[in-house]
């Protein structure tokens, strides 16, 4: 019997042909008999009060089946839960204050729902939406993060008394005792804006209420369907086992699709439920730009103590960061930040403080990334400067600074958003760093490329960054692996999955260690019915998490298919070997049983079984790791930038990773060309735009630009390995790597392009328009 080995090949995935061919099932595709359709009435403006709501005209039009408005929904209406609590830090400042299904009252942001409209048809909806008249009484908004900590500014909340969300303060070693002992300082104000996920599917919800057997499913383009259930039960008043969730394929998730609840989806069960047929929702790319969470917009006040040869001794960094209106999502993002700053590196003298503040603008919730890209912008930019202003090789700066390959476990003493002190379980960075330099030619460019292109009046600029990121959080996730009838496994897990190839990758583990193929392996993701526990997908941990608990269950069901054909074949277990789909006496292939006649006779219809015995070759198992697993990267890439229309083109971009032990490598790759894809876009195209009312100027893709596969260059991927000690595989995640160090990348090879010392990229994201500016200033 031939043995297969299938984790760490580079397997296409089992998914796509059902992708390809258009059988794939998303949101938009549920169709249900009577099914009705949703639209709301959004607020025009980013602060005011509601004072009337006129929907005599919309309740009159021919289709409209009903019309709610905050009033409408009695006892039902109430504040979304708080989906992370404050993390156990010291004299931590913490205002909860979550989103409602309608505004009632007053609204907060632009497009906040006022007014939700049920017809026999989304047209009919939407007609009817124009036909509802809200009298408003505006309000000063607030938009400016900073101007929102003003003592006059006007309040998003007015029972708080202040826009304060938060205020954390953490430490490591002591900053004020080194910093005098600096030889050098660099003190700088940063800037990382507002982005927007921009997923090709939007949102969607479809509701159906079968009032007959007490059932509500629900269809919902969610990252945690079993969060969802058992919310959505809570708040219907039903038992979990009343509702099944299903998270269908999902065209990005991103991030945003995490966040719960929307309130399109609280409503529309409900209106299941009150209308007694099935309801949908989805949304469209206007609404996705205001209903949708955002991310991303900070301000750093920064210094940085450094040796002469380039140490970092300590750092100082204090930050504001927007919240939105509300902030279900606690202070995951703000948090990342903090930490991710430390990076790769030794630094042993660490004060972070910051200021979440709540403005008049959608809600923030966590985008690939979720926070860690500023951490790294930050202290990648402080590693830049100092490198120009000590006379320092910039690869060599970080190359002094990495923590040393013996120092792991490293323990950075600072609370992360497991609410564990921050601990890099392993890593070998400088590796990392040799690989990336030898396959961007780091010294050939210095040394012949760059002198050589500049005598002909180009301007090329090499950049190269180095960034760790945190993934693999618990709590848990569990799996069920069975061995079905037909010789096929199946395997029901409850995280979702939004495209990161889990279909193939999940399968991979379970086949190499029940002998069958891969193909062979049929996954279950996102269905509460098929599996009742799990978390999510979302912070790198989808693999992690998952991938282990399905590599337990399936080493359960390994030892009951070896326990069983040993009694049946009369060998001992460890004399018996699997592989193709059976199960033999190593070197008699005359003995090989079927693993489905084997399931079957694991399951008999009559006879009598030993005391103890468990029906069916089946395990369901769990994982939860002790903390998280960090990842940690280079990213180098060659720019031309065009010296007349600040036009930038990569010529040349290359990731070297270390995410462990790799499942499949050709699915790694894809996952590092989309996240770079998505932090091209971040560091030089896309950035949400607000007037100074709360208007979104920015709302269309006519004005967001997103980058175009014209735009998105060749990526070279190369890997080391430096395996997890903290699960069983070995493994780290790998989903946000390619997006995180894109915006400092991007800005040390414009600059280093352009040759200009006084030029200076202290804010993200970039732009022709911005880099003519900035060359204007340092002229002037």
């Amino acid at each position: 019997m031939a043995a297969t080995q299938f984790f760490g090949e580079r397997i296409k995935r089992n998914e796509d042909p059902r992708l390809l061919t258009g059988q794939a099932l998303f949101t938009d595709d549920v169709n249900l008999p009577e099914m009705a359709h949703v639209a709301f009435v959004r607020s025009p403006y980013a602060h005011a009060r509601i004072l009337e709501i006129d929907s005599s005209f919309a309740r009159e039009r021919e289709g409209v089946i009903a019309v709610y408005t905050a009033v409408d929904l009695g006892d039902y209406w109430q504040h979304g839960p708080l989906l992370v609590p404050p993390p156990p830090v010291k004299d931590i400042v913490f205002n909860e204050r979550t989103q409602v299904p309608l505004a009632k009252d007053k609204v907060n942001y632009v497009g906040e729902p006022v007014v939700m409209v049920v017809a026999e048809s989304r047209y009919i909806a939407e007609d009817a939406v124009d036909e509802i008249f809200v009298e408003y009484d505006p309000l000063p908004p607030v938009v400016d993060m900073e101007q929102a900590l003003a003592d006059d500014a006007p309040l998003v909340h007015d029972d708080l008394g202040s826009n304060i969300s938060a205020h954390v303060v953490q430490r490591k070693g002591d900053y004020e005792s080194v910093v005098g002992q600096a030889d050098h300082i660099v003190k700088r104000r940063l800037h990382y804006d507002h982005g927007i996920a921009a997923a090709m599917e939007n949102r969607g919800v479809v509701a159906q209420w079968d009032r007959r057997d007490g059932r509500m499913t629900i269809w919902d383009t969610t990252q945690a369907p079993v969060f969802v259930r058992n919310g959505m039960a809570a708040l219907l008043g039903l038992s979990e086992n009343q509702v099944r969730v299903i998270a269908p394929f999902i065209g990005g998730g991103f991030g945003p699709k995490i966040m719960m609840f929307y309130p399109e989806e609280m409503l529309v069960p409900w209106a299941a439920m009150q209308l007694d047929r099935p309801v949908k929702w989805i949304e469209d790319r206007s609404e996705n730009f205001v209903a949708t969470t955002h991310e991303r917009d900070q301000i750093h006040e920064v210094e940085a103590a450094f040796a002469s040869d380039g140490r970092i001794l300590g750092i100082r960094d204090v930050f504001i960061h927007d919240q939105g209106a509300y902030a279900p999502y606690g202070l995951t993002v703000p948090l990342n930040s903090q930490c991710t700053l430390l990076g790769p590196y030794d630094i042993q003298n660490y004060y972070s403080e910051f200021t979440a503040v709540f403005t008049n603008k959608t809600i923030v919730t966590p985008y690939r990334g979720a926070g860690r890209q500023h951490g790294v912008f930050v202290v990648e930019r402080l590693l830049d400067i100092a490198a120009k202003e000590l006379g320092i090789d910039k690869a060599e700066i970080r190359r002094r600074n990495f923590i040393p390959p013996d120092a792991f476990p490293y323990d950075n003493v600072i609370i992360y958003q497991d609410f564990a002190p921050l601990t890099y379980d392993s890593g070998n960075y400088e590796p990392l760093l040799d690989k990336a330099l030898q396959m961007i030619e780091y010294e050939k460019f210095y040394d012949e490329i760059q002198p050589q292109v500049r005598a002909e009046g180009r301007h090329l600029g090499l950049g190269i960054v180095a960034y760790v990121e945190g993934t693999g959080i618990g709590p848990y996730e569990g799996a069920r692996v069975q061995v079905q009838s037909s010789g096929r496994v199946s395997v029901a897990t409850g995280i979702g999955t939004q495209g990161q190839g889990h279909f193939t990758s999940f399968a991979q583990i379970v086949a190499d260690q029940v002998g069958v193929d891969v193909k062979d392996v049929d996954i279950i993701t996102g269905d509460t019915d098929q599996f009742h526990w799990g978390a999510g997908t979302f912070a790198s941990r989808g693999a992690v998490v998952a991938g282990n608990a399905i590599n337990e269950a399936a080493k359960d069901v390994r030892q009951k298919i070896l326990k069983l054909a040993a009694e049946m074949l009369e060998a001992a277990e460890e004399d018996l070997e699997l592989g193709e789909g059976q199960v033999q006496v190593k070197g008699v292939p005359d003995s090989a049983i079927p693993l489905g006649q084997l399931a079957q006779q694991a399951n008999p219809m009559r006879g009598a079984v030993k005391p103890g015995t468990e029906p069916g070759l089946e395990s369901t198992n769990y994982f939860g790791p002790e903390y998280g697993a960090t990842a940690v990267g280079v990213h180098a890439m060659i720019v031309e930038v065009d010296p007349d229309t600040f036009q930038v083109n990569i010529l040349k971009y290359v990731v070297v990773h270390d995410c462990g032990e790799v499942i499949n490598p050709l699915i790694l790759d894809g996952q590092m060309h989309g996240g770079v894809a998505q932090g091209i876009g971040n560091a030089f195209y896309e950035q949400i735009i607000y007037d100074e009312q709360g208007q979104l100027l920015t709302g269309s893709f006519m004005d967001y630009l997103l980058p175009t596969a014209l735009d998105v260059p060749h990526i070279e991927i190369g890997h080391e390995v430096t395996p997890s000690p903290l699960n069983p595989l070995g493994i780290k995640g790998a989903g946000e790597a390619g997006a995180i160090p894109t915006a400092p990348l991007f800005a040390q090879a414009v600059e280093d392009a352009l040759g200009n010392p006084g030029l200076e990229v202290l804010s993200i994201p970039l732009s022709p328009d911005k880099l003519w500016q900035l060359a204007q200033q340092v002229k002037a």
